[in-house]
């Protein structure tokens, strides 16, 4: 596994091969990978698809805390000592999964330094997300909310512009990202629709106009007052 003088260790290569440790698998739509609650002992490499990370509260309310595609780690929390997943983990499409075991991974981090900065990489870039979120929470209305949703999950800003969502994402999935109502979602998406900022023919597509929504500054207000 160790970098010798005629061969260069590829990240890559590595999370795209089964051998020891590793485990890649096909999976349908609604899969689980990881429910709460279960034993932390790998890390997944997805290579194809979609995957929605989410958590149960004690009183059965579910929430979105994540969605992650191609070219992503989930389950890393068991590398700093989680005994059990913290969120489930659910394909939202086919997709094409690795599965690394902890002792594995732990193993190549140490000794592969492509990997550790491939790996560190990952995480630098969901803790700005993570950051990013919590602000969207705060401070953004539910309409800013749910357009920076669609635009993340078009993977807007990767490849310069927003491709089709391919993965089937319901009215109440976007609900349970932007902490909001299905009623809310379902207003904002026929509004984005009439502007031209989404189409929805069985696939939705969304077109970077809607980045228009989440620069817009002053958020909207109704006759009641109210912020949406």
């Amino acid at each position: 596994m160790k970098r010798t003088a005629d061969t260069v260790f590829d990240p890559k290569v590595f999370l795209a091969k089964a051998e020891s440790g590793r485990t890649l698998s096909s999976y349908q739509m609604n899969q689980t990978l990881f429910a709460q609650g279960d034993e932390a002992d790998s890390v997944f490499y997805i290579q194809r698809g979609k995957v929605k990370v989410t958590v149960n509260s004690a009183q059965g309310k579910e929430a979105v805390v994540a969605i992650l595609g191609p070219d992503e780690f989930c389950g890393e929390g068991c590398l700093a000592g989680q005994p059990r997943r913290m969120a489930t983990a659910t394909t939202m499409s086919g997709s094409e999964i690795m599965r690394v075991e902890k002792r594995t991974m732990i193993r190549v981090l140490h000794e592969q330094p492509a990997f550790s900065e491939m790996f560190v990489a990952h995480l630098l870039a969901r803790t700005i997300r993570i950051e990013e979120d919590l602000v969207d929470q705060l401070f953004n209305s539910s309409e800013k909310r749910l357009a920076r949703a669609l635009l993340l999950l078009a993977n807007f800003g990767k490849e310069g512009k927003p491709e089709p969502v391919i993965a089937k994402v319901s009215q109440e999935t976007l609900a349970e990202m932007v902490g909001t109502t299905r009623s809310r979602v379902s207003h904002f998406m026929n509004k984005f629709r009439k502007l031209g900022f989404i189409e929805y023919n069985g696939v939705l597509k969304v077109h970077s106009s809607l980045l228009s929504v989440v620069l817009h500054d002053h958020p909207q207000i109704r006759r009641d007052g109210e912020q949406i």
